[in-house]
Parts: C-alpha cells; sequence; structure tokens
C-alpha cells in the first residue's frame, strides 16, 4: 500500500475535477490555513452529486471554514474504511476517521477538492448574473461563471442563496457532473463536530486523496 489515500466514491462536489469533487471553494471565505474575515456561515443539509450519471450523497455540516461529511457509502482508503471526513480549512488539513482503526488519517487540503460554499471560485475569470432564480425551495440567483485552472478553462451555472450567500447548485456547462443540495438548513452547528475524536490517534499522508471516477 501507498502513503496516499485511493478513495474509489467521492460524496463531494468535491470530485469537482466540488469538487464535493470537482471544484472548489472555502467556508465563509479563509484564506487557507488562516483566519476568516467573513461572517461566520452555519448549516446543515443533504448533498447529491452526480457525475456521467452516477450519484453521490452525503450529509453536509458547515461551521465557517469547518465542514464535516457523512457519507452515505464510505469511501475505500489505503488503511481502511472512512464515512465521515472533516475538512479543516484553518488547519489546511482534511481528517478520514477510520473507525475500524480508531484513527484520524490526516492530508493536506487539496484546493481543487473542496466543497463549494463560497460563490468565488478557484481560477475564476469572468462571472455574469443571469437573473432570479430558486433553488431547493429557497430565492436565489444564477450565475454564469468561467474559470481558468493552470490553463483549463471550464464553465458553470451556479445559484448562490439570496439570504445566506452560499453556493446551493452549481453544474458544468456541458452538464457532465453536477453538485446540489436536497435539503438545507441555515442554524447553528455543534463545534464538537469538526474536532477530532476522542481516543483517535493521528495517521499523516503526505498526499491528497485519490480520486476514481
Amino acid at each position: 500500500m501507498g502513503a496516499s489515500v485511493t478513495v474509489a466514491l467521492r460524496a463531494r462536489a468535491g470530485i469537482v475535477g466540488l469538487a464535493l469533487s470537482v471544484l472548489s471553494g472555502f467556508a465563509a471565505g479563509p484564506a487557507l490555513g488562516g483566519e476568516s474575515t467573513g461572517p461566520v456561515v452555519e448549516f446543515s443539509g443533504t448533498l447529491v452529486k452526480q457525475v456521467e450519471g452516477r450519484r453521490h450523497q452525503a450529509q453536509v455540516f458547515a461551521k465557517g471554514d469547518r465542514i464535516r461529511l457523512e457519507y452515505k457509502y464510505a469511501l475505500k482508503t489505503d488503511y481502511g474504511y472512512a464515512a465521515i471526513e472533516i475538512i479543516r480549512l484553518d488547519k489546511a488539513e482534511t481528517w478520514y476517521l477510520l473507525a475500524q482503526r480508531k484513527e484520524l488519517l490526516v492530508t493536506p487540503v487539496d484546493v481543487d477538492d473542496v466543497l463549494p460554499v463560497q460563490p468565488t471560485l478557484p481560477g475564476e475569470k469572468e462571472r455574469v448574473l443571469v437573473g432570479d432564480a430558486m433553488a431547493v425551495g429557497r430565492p436565489a440567483q444564477l450565475f454564469e461563471v468561467q474559470t481558468d485552472r493552470h490553463g483549463r478553462i471550464e464553465r458553470f451555472f451556479e445559484w448562490v442563496d439570496v439570504e445566506a450567500g452560499i453556493v446551493l447548485k452549481l453544474v458544468s456547462r456541458d452538464r457532465a457532473w453536477s453538485v446540489e443540495y436536497e435539503r438545507i438548513r441555515l442554524s447553528p452547528q455543534p463545534g464538537y463536530y469538526f474536532d477530532e475524536p476522542p481516543g483517535y490517534k493521528k495517521r499523516a499522508s503526505p498526499a491528497g486523496p485519490k480520486i476514481q471516477g
């Protein structure tokens, strides 16, 4: 087994590449590994990502620069299965909870694999307001966004919540993948959701997860 983590299924819009896979964004707009400068956004919801016809689902809990994902189907890593992932942007780390081993697999945050929360996308070059819309039963604004990441130009449709300013839905222009909430609730989240579980030992991995289709 290698030191890197092999993930067979990702429910994020992180398999940006969500972004819950192939795109990325920062909760409440903090700098990676730095202090949050914007208001703390807190919410929970059910996130669904579809990639080339495949559907992935996770429960999401967000509190400022901290995100917790509880996957419907556990992720396979080199050290066992992890059903829970915690993203700590303040520490620039991602934690995978290996319950059977009572270990916390720690990897560096990959900017290209963080759940989109704030509207501004990495490498964003152009943003055009299409108009008012609805998403998850909430008033939203629909944007068409163009990004350029390392010479790769992509276009997306993005639905942004009018009240909270968070991304409710993100769809690639060619509709090859999408990430959206089926349910979302703006409410305070317990701080311990994002802390190290008691009794777990840390296992460091120098490389971030490798996503497989």
